[in-house]
């Protein structure tokens, strides 16, 4: 056991914590990054390692690591691992009465904007993207399949389906689909937007960071020219932990 992992061991057996075992083990954790024993980015043991470390199951590290990721003491990597976390995610507003964009919405609190891009292609359209953008079968939908970054964060998982009469060439979005979109004149005056509490999956979980099954918001919105075409449906998906709806009601 190398030093590093010692730390893990020596923290469970101060016994500073009673109850459940994963219970003492996520405060054993939480303790070694309070007092600065583990720095923020450090990484984590992996799961198998933490459970011969410290003699626990491992489903009781998984759960422990999970309560600790939940709380925003530690965050996971797509691909890499489970680490101390950065800092707590930046957390962004859904405004209800008015049609922005998701970089709008970040630059307007002074958050810089990404993506991590997934998919960009056109294709045939499925019988969802038929009826809310009122297709039929010979036509052709562009899609873009994307993670959302604020200050280089995932926030959400965006899938955009737009007839491809509004865009013909998919690649050429590289930041906000909007701006794009305005520069070929198209642009949309109203949406109609559904918005549902869901937990996320195992594959969505990984791109956002999270635990399979955590909190997140659903949200497809179909937006539309002032001719009352619709231009666009936009399946979004939101981490819980740093995402809120906001609505002015009069």
């Amino acid at each position: 056991m190398t030093d590093d992992h010692a730390i893990f061991a020596r923290a469970m057996a101060r016994g500073s914590a009673s109850g459940p075992l994963y219970r003492q083990l996520a405060t054993a954790i939480a303790e070694l990054i309070a007092e600065g024993a583990l720095e923020p980015g450090a990484p984590l043991p992996p799961e198998r390692d933490l459970a011969r470390i410290t003699g626990l199951s491992r489903v009781t590290v998984r759960r422990a690591l999970g309560d600790l990721t939940e709380a925003g003491k530690l965050e996971v990597r797509q691909g890499s691992g489970t680490y101390v976390a950065l800092r707590p995610p930046p957390r962004g507003l859904q405004p209800l009465q008015q049609l922005t964009s998701f970089s709008e919405d970040m630059r307007r609190r002074g958050l810089s904007t990404g993506s991590i891009w997934m998919a960009r292609g056109l294709h045939a359209p499925t019988n969802e993207e038929m009826m809310s953008l009122g297709l039929s079968m010979s036509d052709r939908v562009a899609r873009l399949a994307r993670v959302r970054l604020a200050d280089g964060r995932p926030m959400s998982v965006e899938r955009a389906s737009l007839p491809m009469a509004f865009l013909p060439d998919p690649e050429v979005v590289t930041g906000s689909l909007y701006e794009v979109l305005q520069a070929r004149g198209v642009c949309p005056v109203r949406a109609v937007q559904r918005i549902t509490a869901v937990n996320v999956t195992p594959r969505d979980a990984e791109s956002l960071g999270l635990l399979p099954g955590a909190a997140a918001l659903s949200v497809v919105r179909v937006s539309y020219l002032e001719t009352g075409r619709a231009v666009e449906l936009v399946r979004s998906l939101y981490r819980g932990d740093a995402y809120d709806v906001v609505a002015e009601l009069s």
